[in-house]
């Protein structure tokens, strides 16, 4: 059997059941982003938005999002390992411009996108990339030891400058996500618990700080008992409970919801869920649900069959950055924690989260290939042949 025989198993296609899970998620987005924005309110014809408006431009992104998927796929590990830190230095840079006067742009009493043609762009999305990104190969180098405080808190400083200009937007969900993130990233790196531990007790005091802000405070109450304040502070989640009701076993039916009539805010951003929860029921959500672990799970299979130490942590930290954000897009909506203002991947109105975890996915589709492995098998091959051809010439005395 030819050596060509030997190596082609190893030289897999990219995981097809990882492309249809995300084409189905982006179908459904497209779906019912339409069906959230088709019904124009008189507010918005006085700005000339017709019910194709939002529709077009998620189409857009939505190509764009297929370049950028693409793109990522050609990528080789090697390539990722090199741009980790100019990714993320870039990444610094552009959240440093939302800051300035006539770039950054404000919404909802927020300062979080850079305006760019023919939108804007949030660069928080960017910056948990390229985290990821980072703390793979950061965690794979030979020097990073798990026993040493000072490799453990490198990448905490890293992730703390970030936290606060995040804080300064304010962007209190993109932290969050942000800090679990990179804590899970070296825990899975077998870095001492009493590391994370003394890092937590330390964190406390400024988390309760943050908690205690007036606005922060408000939605922490209202998040407890959203129905004290109905009309105010409590007004987006009992809308979102509303619709989640009235959606039953099966849905009130695609187009049919009364929630997106100016009842419930943000229903094609960081509440569609409960849109889909009213017009496709249990059914539609847990459907949604089910694709994400799926997809979650494809990503640590993934993770499983790596070889090498950078793609191992890089594919564990794309499908936890994807899985983290689906999970705390589903617990806000369903009031399990309170509004962090956080859209459900690939299926949210928003190109930047749609542009970043199509990137993701294309980086777990090569990965997925099993290109890297292939090298390492390969090189393992090389250095055998070797050992045989010296024994030949040399005989037993090597």
């Amino acid at each position: 059997m030819s050596a060509e025989t030997n190596r082609s198993p190893l030289i897999q296609t990219p995981d097809r059941w990882l492309l249809l899970i995300t084409f189905l998620l982006i179908g459904i987005g497209v779906l019912m982003i339409y069906s959230s924005t088709a019904v124009v309110t008189p507010l918005l014809a006085k700005k000339k938005v017709t019910s194709f408006f939002y529709f077009k431009r998620h189409f857009f992104t939505m190509f764009l999002g297929l370049i950028v998927m693409f793109t990522f796929y050609r990528l080789r590990p090697d390539i990722l390992r090199k741009i980790a830190l100019p990714l993320l230095v870039f990444s610094f840079l552009l959240l440093v411009l939302v800051i300035i006067p006539g770039i950054g742009v404000s919404a909802g009493g927020a300062r979080r996108w850079i305006r760019l043609w023919p939108s804007t762009f949030q660069p928080s999305e960017l910056v948990k990339l390229s985290m990821v990104i980072f703390l793979a190969k950061y965690i794979s180098m030979p020097y990073y030891r798990t026993d040493s405080f000072l490799s453990f808190i490198k990448p905490i400083v890293v992730m703390a400058v970030f936290q606060v200009i995040f804080l300064k937007q304010p962007d209190f969900g993109a932290a969050m996500s942000l800090g679990i993130l990179t804590l899970c990233m070296l825990f899975l790196s077998g870095v001492r618990l009493r590391y994370l531990m003394s890092l937590t007790l330390l964190a406390l005091p400024v988390l309760a700080k943050l908690v205690m802000e007036p606005y922060r405070w408000k939605r922490m109450t209202s998040f407890l008992d959203p129905w004290k304040d109905p009309q105010g502070s409590g007004f987006q989640l009992v809308q979102s409970f509303i619709a989640m009701g009235s959606g039953g076993l099966t849905g009130v039916g695609l187009g049919e919801s009364k929630q997106k009539l100016s009842f419930l805010p943000e229903s094609h951003t960081d509440f569609i869920f409960s849109l889909i929860g009213e017009e496709l029921g249990f059914v539609g959500a847990m459907l949604v649900v089910l694709l994400f672990l799926s997809l979650f799970i494809k990503g640590i299979s993934i993770t499983n069959r790596s070889k090498d130490t950078f793609t191992y942590y890089l594919s564990f930290g794309l499908s936890m950055m994807i899985a983290l954000q689906a999970l705390i897009n589903f617990s806000v909506a369903t009031g399990m924690v309170p509004t962090k203002g956080l859209p459900l991947p690939f299926i949210s109105y928003g190109g930047s989260s749609l542009l970043v975890n199509m990137a993701a996915i294309g980086i777990l589709l090569n990965l997925s290939r099993g290109e890297e492995s292939r090298k390492v098998v390969d090189k393992t091959q090389e250095i055998i042949v070797r050992k045989k051809a010296k024994r030949a010439v040399y005989g037993n005395r090597i």
